[in-house]
């Protein structure tokens, strides 16, 4: 019993908040919008431009800083 009402407490304050479907889904189009500007050679092959979003990693994180908002995305280049 006990150990269970610590794991429930433990969860509850190490876990981050879901994000919403919409909300990822924004961060999604406007990741690979970004990489058809900088990289216009994927603006015609929808796979290439599947394989460059996946490559980079979009993870969201809770907003720790002054003026940032709640829900954080963060790209992580591929190595």
């Amino acid at each position: 019993m006990k150990s269970g009402l610590f794991q429930f407490i433990k969860r509850a304050f190490s876990s981050q908040p879901e994000v919403h479907p919409i909300e990822r889904g924004m961060a999604r189009r406007w990741t690979k919008q970004r990489l058809v500007t900088v990289f216009p050679q994927l603006r015609n092959n929808p796979a290439a431009l599947e394989s460059a979003y996946r490559a980079l990693g979009l993870h969201a994180r809770q907003g720790e800083e002054a003026g940032e908002a709640d829900t954080v995305f963060e790209l992580t280049a591929p190595e």
